[in-house]
């Protein structure tokens, strides 16, 4: 027997909260009672952002690790220290956070958008190929909602054109291609310990490379321009201090020892999911790729096509939230969309360039499919929980298809009246 929506007056699927988020326990608050007692609350007097570093670099298969204040700060920094010039072209994807394409204005430089493969939401190679022009000198994949991009296909198009590559990895903690993690696969990578992320300290972030240069041009942005072996009071670049402050440097070393196992359950949880959601009509999990052998789910990702379902996407989301199981539809629009581009509203940056730039021209259906009417977002803290959890996640949505001529009605309703 079918059970009535709660959004039409049912019972719902969900009563119980999902696992709480962040987590944190006896060992956090011991560790920062430690460094508040011992006074060395800044990274270049503490160990605990250093350690945090090489640990960090070395989970995810690089030699350096550069701990910074934000993701976006470890974006441009990485663009600065790749030598970008002054309005040179970088490729991003328009379906991402600002920062990923406010870093590379930031940077004095010109973001330049490429679609998502319609599957996968992820940087599509071909779009890449076609953005390419003699301006271009980097691309910033991002690996969204925790899966990796197709950094194979991607640098093999930078290696015959000769840019650099720099992983936007802010989703991605512990994501792995093959055997090689995330953050290791392009020039750079950056990662973001924002509130939501999957290893987080509240704020901060972190630049990964292995390229020795790199890593030392890192160090000198992220420091006042000061170099190994130089004074204090001696600087070498336009720079500031982005530094990384023990703190964090503490929380993050705790999280970091939890990673490998919240990864381990969220991606067994993720599949989990896919797999029983995916047999409803219309209803279509972002792709995995065979090479993608762990995805971190920050995200779980789908798209939902209306004429299959049953349902437009608004009375979707509403009827999943009245069944207890948080959600949203994620971006409401690309970010070549966003007024910053469609303005031109670029402060003192791109000043010979602004005048040539019509972000408009843009072409980015795919994305903009997504953003207007298909994405569904479930965020990743709903993935640390029992396999009990993902049947409740499952049944929201089956409970809803079984229901979609009463939901379809209801949503006709609301909308005309």
């Amino acid at each position: 027997m079918t059970q009535k929506l709660a959004l039409l007056g049912g019972e719902p699927v969900r009563t119980q909260p999902f696992s709480p988020w962040p987590v944190f326990g006896k060992m956090e608050e011991e560790r920062l009672l430690t460094v508040l007692r011992g006074g060395k609350w800044g990274k270049l007097n503490g160990a605990e952002v250093a350690g945090f570093e090489a640990r960090f670099a070395a989970a995810h298969g690089c030699r350096h690790g550069i701990g910074v204040v934000n993701g976006t700060v470890s974006l441009r920094i990485a663009l600065l220290a790749a030598g970008i010039q002054a309005e040179a072209e970088v490729i991003v994807p328009p379906y991402t956070f600002f920062s990923t394409a406010s870093a590379v204005v930031e940077s004095n430089a010109v973001p330049v958008f490429a679609d998502i493969d319609l599957d996968t939401f992820n940087l599509d190679p071909k779009a890449v190929e076609a953005a390419i022009t003699p301006r271009t000198q980097a691309i910033i994949p991002v690996h969204f909602a925790g899966q990796t991009a197709d950094m194979d296909a991607l640098m093999g198009i930078a290696q015959k054109r000769g840019l650099v590559v720099i992983e936007d990895a802010a989703h991605a903690h512990g994501a792995l291609l093959g055997n090689r993690p995330a953050g290791s696969l392009g020039h750079l990578g950056s990662f973001s310990f924002q509130s939501s992320k999957n290893l987080t300290a509240g704020e901060g972030g972190i630049i990964t490379t292995n390229d020795n240069a790199l890593a030392e041009a890192c160090r000198s942005i992220h420091n006042c321009g000061r170099i190994a072996g130089g004074v204090w009071y001696e600087h070498h670049a336009i720079s500031g201090n982005y530094r990384l402050g023990e703190f964090q440097g503490a929380i993050l070393n705790c999280q970091l020892d939890r990673l490998e196992e919240q990864t381990r359950t969220r991606d067994a949880n993720g599949q989990y999911l896919a797999r029983k959601i995916s047999q409803l009509p219309g209803i279509h999990p972002q792709k995995r790729p065979a090479a993608c052998t762990r995805h971190s789910y920050h995200l779980f990702m789908l798209r939902m096509e209306e004429a299959l379902f049953g349902v437009p996407r608004p009375a979707l989301l509403k009827a999943l939230q009245a069944e207890g199981i948080p959600c949203s539809g994620g971006y409401a629009f690309s970010l070549h969309q966003q007024p910053i581009f469609r303005n031109r509203a670029f402060g003192p940056y791109l000043a010979g360039a602004a005048n040539r730039l019509d972000f408009s021209q843009a072409h980015c259906p795919h994305s903009d499919l997504v953003c207007r009417e298909q994405c569904v977002w479930l965020e990743q803290s709903l993935f640390l929980g029992p396999r009990s959890d993902m049947d409740d996640l499952a049944r929201g949505f089956e409970k809803i298809f079984e229901n979609r001529e009463a939901l379809a009605a209801w949503s006709r309703q609301n909308q005309n009246g």
